[in-house]
C-alpha cells in the first residue's frame, strides 16, 4: 500500500478514535485553567478539537470528498459505539464485577438528549468545517493555509456548541448558565485551533515531496 493511502488510513484512525473518546467521556465536566481564564467544559471537548484538525488536514491532502467520507464513517462508527454501550446495560454484572450495574449506568448510559446532541452536532459541525475549508482554498487560490484552518473551525464550533449544549441542557438549566457554557466551550475551542494551526503547516510542510496535495 502507498503512503498517501497508509497515511489516510491513520489520520480517519485517529478521527474516529477521538470522536469515540468524546462521546465515552461527555458526562464529566471539569475545569481547565489557561491563567487568564478558567474554562469549565465537558471532559468531551479535550479531544475533540483533533477531529476537526484530522478534517482540516484531510481536506487539504485529499480532497472534499475524502474529507467528507471519513465524517459519514466516524457518525457510523459512533452509532456502533453507542450500540453496544447500551446492550453492555442490558446484563446484569456478577457479585465480583469491578464495574457494577449502577456505576456502568452512570457512566455509559447517556439520556436520548445527550446522545441526539452529541450525533446532531456533530455532523452539522464537520460537514460545515470541510465545505467552508474548501469554500476558502478556492476563494484564495490554495493560498493562506492559516485562513481556512481557523476560518472553518471558528464557524463549525460554534455550530456544534451552541447545538449540543442547546439540545442537552434547554429545560434542565437557566438561560445564563447556558449562555456561559456555550461561550466557555467555544473559546477554548477556538484556542485549540490556534494552536493547531502550526501544526497543521508542520505537517504539510514535511509531506511536501511525498504525497500529491489535493487541489480540490
Amino acid at each position: 500500500m502507498e503512503f498517501k493511502n497508509r497515511l489516510y488510513l491513520i489520520l480517519a484512525g485517529i478521527f474516529i478514535a477521538s470522536l469515540v473518546t468524546c462521546n465515552l467521556i461527555a458526562n464529566k465536566f471539569v475545569t481547565v485553567d489557561f491563567g487568564f481564564k478558567v474554562f469549565v467544559v465537558s471532559a468531551g471537548i479535550l479531544p475533540y478539537p483533533l477531529t476537526f484538525l484530522v478534517t482540516d488536514l484531510i481536506s487539504e491532502l485529499y480532497g472534499q470528498k475524502k474529507a467528507n467520507l471519513v465524517v459519514f464513517s466516524g457518525f457510523i462508527a459512533s452509532l456502533f459505539v453507542l450500540l453496544f454501550l447500551w446492550l453492555g446495560g442490558q446484563f446484569n454484572s456478577i457479585p465480583t464485577s469491578i464495574v457494577d450495574d449502577v456505576t456502568y449506568n452512570a457512566v455509559f448510559q447517556n439520556a436520548w438528549r445527550l446522545i441526539a446532541g452529541s450525533m446532531i452536532a456533530y455532523l452539522f459541525a464537520q460537514f460545515i468545517d470541510v465545505r467552508i475549508f474548501h469554500f476558502w482554498k478556492k476563494l484564495t487560490n490554495g493560498k493562506h493555509l492559516w485562513l481556512r484552518n481557523n476560518g472553518s473551525t471558528i464557524a463549525s464550533q460554534l455550530v456544534d456548541t451552541t447545538l449540543v449544549i442547546c439540545i442537552i441542557f434547554i429545560g434542565v438549566w437557566e438561560t445564563d448558565q447556558i449562555f456561559s457554557a456555550i461561550i466557555d466551550g467555544w473559546l477554548f475551542k477556538m484556542m485549540m485551533a490556534l494552536i493547531d494551526t502550526p501544526i497543521i503547516y508542520g505537517i504539510i510542510y514535511l509531506l511536501k515531496g511525498k504525497i500529491d496535495i489535493a487541489h480540490d
